[in-house]
């Protein structure tokens, strides 16, 4: 009976998109109310199957009791419920601010939200190739929507750009499906891992093949350099609430990664065994050192939480190319950080644009805006997360990938890497806060014009609410590194996941 919870996270959204369209903007009450239920219905639900998957079991879903390989299976273990849980909190924060500052900026903005979670959960939850595909497929066209929500020239050139490369992506995602087909027969990820670990020597070449085509699509989609061109101009031009949701549609490309390159390519994939092992850590280092460059170098402060999306998923994947349990666990911490962090940033960033009136976001002295002080202290606590200062959750994340590298050939760069990018980017945000707060003029001394915003705490709540997470994760700090190094080694012993897909069945 447990296992039906699994699919509850794919349905609730999809059901709530299709209802938020029937009433085709009749009701703006109703339309936040349905929203907002949907959004905190799926947290009782992630935190519901959190609390059935934090013993070991794997819940296994198979629609129309089809069993696998043959049907559609979703499976919930530690990691995908995991990223569920992200997901929900993240979103019900997004809306919220969105709901007084966005939402009325273009239509169906909410059936659009809901159909972005509807693909989001469903990629997290599926444990078939060819579905992971077509959930991408959601996510990305309800993103492509959501990204242009507003309008403006510069919105729809970067989302131009942002769906030709995805959809160039999609392409080659189809090429690689279709080979991996085509040579083994089948597309059930626990079936793939099977028949991989037993593949003859005349197929190998064209299965790595695949497996190498596959990782540049998910790099693509995680912006690993060097197919990271696309981010910042998106992020940094969207709305506020869509750039903040979209902080975890980069981690849906890294949890790709750790999930294909753990189950089907790894240790025990025979001739595709550790596919990418000497690809992954060199990229993301350089992942991390050119995200940190941009930092440094932006002229506008949206641009520079863009820039800091790619430095948190070089951070995250830097931890992932460690391939042990210690690292994953490390990386899974540091993506729960980051997501929560930078979105806070992007809301930030646009509650303090909104006030500097033609200044908009450019890191230029101002005059000083209105609550200075409050928006301030804000953003103080957000640089030093998001720079890894102690004690918050920064620090701790960045500190558990450090320990988990000790024993790493690599160490030396791993550590100059993460330190310096670290001192650069709180240097780069100290000069933000500086030139935004220190060096602001009254307005009777540099006027720069009539400035309508939005109640200040409406805004601010849902800000609170998405650096309060990361204050969670620090004095939940001890359960939350226990379960995710529980859940890496659930990843890394595949042999769990295979069996309870493949008798589609729960664990005893």
């Amino acid at each position: 009976m447990m296992a039906h919870l699994v699919i509850v996270p794919v349905l609730l959204p999809l059901l709530a998109g299709i209802l938020l369209l029937l009433l085709n903007q009749r009701s703006t009450v109703l339309e936040r109310g349905l929203s907002i239920f949907s959004i905190i219905a799926q947290i009782f639900l992630a935190f519901k199957l959190l609390s059935i998957v934090s013993s070991g079991d794997i819940l296994v879903y198979a629609l129309g009791n089809w069993p696998a390989p043959f049907g559609i299976v979703l499976v919930a273990d530690r990691l995908a419920v995991w990223m569920l849980v992200i997901t929900a909190l993240l979103s019900l924060f997004v809306l919220l601010y969105a709901i007084p500052v966005t939402e009325r900026a273009g239509r169906h903005f909410h059936v659009l939200f809901q159909l972005q979670l509807f693909g989001l959960n469903g990629a997290f939850l599926t444990g078939d190739l060819f579905n992971l595909f077509v959930f991408f497929e959601i996510l990305l066209i309800a993103s492509y929507s959501l990204l242009l929500h507003g309008g403006g020239r510069l919105r729809t050139k970067a989302g131009l750009h942002f769906v030709v490369i995805n959809l160039v992506g999609s392409t080659l995602f189809l090429f690689a499906v279709g080979v991996l087909y085509g040579t083994l027969g089948t597309l059930n990820m626990a079936d793939l891992a099977v028949k991989l670990a037993l593949l003859p020597l005349g197929d190998s070449a064209l299965v790595r093949a695949a497996g190498l085509l596959l990782f540049g699509v998910f790099a693509l989609k995680a912006a690993l350099v060097p197919l990271h061109l696309w981010l910042p101009s998106a992020y940094a031009q969207t709305s506020a609430p869509i750039a903040a949701l979209f902080a975890i549609m980069t981690k849906v490309g890294a949890y790709s990664i750790l999930r294909v390159y753990t189950l089907i390519f790894g240790t025990e994939a025979g001739l595709g065994a550790n596919l990418i092992e000497g690809w992954l850590l060199p990229l993301a280092l350089i992942t991390l050192v050119v995200g940190m460059t941009g930092v440094v170098a932006s002229t506008h402060l949206r641009q520079q939480v863009a820039y800091l999306v790619i430095v948190s998923i070089g951070t995250v994947l830097t931890a992932f190319g460690l391939n042990t349990h210690e690292g994953i666990a490390a990386g899974l911490f540091y993506l729960s950080h980051s997501t929560f962090a930078t979105a806070a940033f992007f809301l930030l960033a646009n509650t303090i644009a909104i006030r500097r009136a033609e200044l908009d976001d450019r890191l230029d002295p101002g005059t000083i805006i209105p609550h200075s002080r409050l928006i301030g202290a804000l953003f103080f606590v957000t640089a030093v997360l998001l720079a890894g200062l102690p004690p918050l959750s920064g620090f701790i994340g960045k500190f558990l990938i450090l320990h988990a590298s000790l024993a790493h050939e690599a160490l030396p760069w791993i550590m100059s890497v993460i330190l310096i990018t670290s001192l650069l980017g709180l240097i780069a945000l100290t000069r933000s806060g500086s030139l935004l707060f220190y060096r602001a003029q009254p307005s009777k001394v540099l006027a720069t014009g009539v400035i309508t915003v939005h109640p200040v705490y409406k805004e601010l709540l849902p800000i609170v609410g998405l650096l309060a997470l990361c204050v969670v994760l620090v004095i939940g700090g001890g359960p939350v590194t226990q379960f995710l190094h529980f859940t890496a080694e659930q990843l890394l012993q595949t042999s769990h996941y295979i069996q309870a897909v493949l008798m589609t069945g729960e664990l005893p």
